[in-house]
């Protein structure tokens, strides 16, 4: 753990020069005392560490110094596609070796590379979570998964679809974040199939190996996955007369309901008519009532019947007693 550590604290200050005890102490999660031994300890492995006191002092290397001792261990080089995406690290149990890679990475390029790569790290930050939502992956479950995948190990799981629970064995081809969500592609009785990560009740990894398909592409597959799901919700058409206060809450509607009416030319009152998907009476219900008369469903009549029940039903749940 202390190699570790005096590696990474080498690679800190050759990366950002000079740092104070109490930034490298925080940096670390050790004490002050602690920094101060490990400075000592560098200095007597021949690394030229020096500490300047006062304000605006701390330790920093030799002018022009640096280390050649960037060798990755195999997690890290795993995890270095993971090192601009913390969260995801996070999750998938690479946070510690995601770090330690991009420093290895960083200190390994010429001063001129590593400060613009600094720079971009510093100016752009991915956060892959929803508004408003907690990541739902039982993170345990996440990290198992994600080593079944790597090691190509068969899994048996407890899955929950809306058909009800039940076992299976699946050979686990690849791990997807979207939109906030995990996600698994697998092969299960010679059929690709998807599964949500938190919908597993129980996992476990087996002994049992298989053989990845060597024409497996991750991002075709999952890209193909999708459009054929987007595909098969599209049951149905409806007619919208959308007024211009709601316009910029579209997005709650999906893609296939909102790009038509954007799209679609405003009258002189700024109102839109358009033709749009839906996946259903139902659904399609649901995310319009949030709207209230900021849209009109001029058909299909089924639909046009559902909001009404549904509305009549709201009003009578708040209908004063005695009234």
């Amino acid at each position: 753990m202390r190699a570790s550590r005096l590696l990474s604290m080498l690679m800190l200050l050759q990366l950002r020069g000079r740092m104070t005890a109490e930034a490298l102490a925080a940096e670390f999660e050790v004490s002050v005392r602690t920094v101060y031994r490990d400075a000592d300890h560098l200095s007597a492995s021949g690394v030229p560490i020096y500490a300047d006191r006062g304000p605006g002092g701390g330790f920093a290397l030799l002018d022009g110094y640096r280390t050649r001792l960037t060798g990755m261990t195999p997690d890290e080089a795993e995890a270095l596609i993971f090192a601009g995406l913390p969260v995801t690290a996070d999750d998938l149990g690479l946070g510690s070796e995601a770090t330690a890679a991009r420093l290895k990475f960083l200190a390994a390029l010429p001063s001129e590379t590593s400060a613009a790569a600094r720079r971009v790290s510093d100016r752009f930050h991915f956060d892959p979570s929803p508004w408003r939502r907690r990541r739902s992956a039982s993170t345990d479950t996440l990290r198992s998964l994600a080593r079944a995948v790597w090691e190509g190990r068969r899994l048996h799981l407890v899955y929950e679809s809306w058909k009800g629970s039940s076992a299976q064995v699946v050979e686990p081809l690849g791990v997807v974040l979207k939109a906030g969500e995990w996600y698994f592609m697998a092969v299960r009785r010679d059929r690709p199939a998807i599964y949500r990560i938190d919908k597993i009740e129980t996992l476990t990894v087996l002994d049992e190996t298989f053989d990845r398909p060597a024409a497996f592409d991750l991002t075709a597959a999952w890209r193909d996955a999708v459009a054929s799901f987007e595909a098969s919700l599209r049951r149905g058409k409806a007619t919208l007369r959308v007024r211009p206060e709601a316009m910029g809450r579209l997005d709650v509607l999906g893609a296939d309901m909102a790009e038509p009416v954007r799209t679609a030319a405003p009258d002189e009152d700024g109102v839109r008519e358009a033709l749009v998907d839906i996946e259903g009476v139902r659904h399609a219900a649901e995310l319009l009532l949030g709207f209230a008369d900021a849209i009109e469903v001029l058909a299909p009549p089924e639909l046009r019947a559902e909001l009404r029940r549904r509305s009549q039903a709201v009003m009578a749940m708040y209908v004063p007693d005695g009234a």
